[in-house]
């Protein structure tokens, strides 16, 4: 199974809309931080790395965290992404604290 090298997503609105959502007042202060591209997903539950149609073990691509309270995934979850380099399946995971 390859890794991707990781890399920090920082989210930058490109509108006025996304510029004015609320932060979370209610959760911890790294809630809408946690977007990452490769490396290691950091699993809000544990470990639920897929595999593929074709049996091979999934490569971690992304995560995707909560953006905003109106844009709450499952009280400050995240979204794992997972594909196959060989055949180029892909799966999603979603999280919740």
């Amino acid at each position: 199974m390859k890794e991707i090298p990781p890399f920090k997503l920082i989210p930058q609105p490109l509108n006025d809309e996304a510029a004015s959502l609320p932060g979370f007042k209610w959760a911890s202060p790294v809630i809408g931080t946690r977007h990452r591209l490769g490396g290691k997903p950091e699993f809000i539950q544990g470990d639920e790395t897929p595999r593929c149609s074709c049996g091979d073990v999934m490569t971690f691509y992304a995560q995707l965290d909560s953006v905003s309270p109106e844009f709450n995934l499952a009280d400050g979850g995240m979204i794992y992404v997972f594909v196959c380099f060989g055949c180029f399946e892909t799966k999603a995971i979603l999280q919740s604290s």
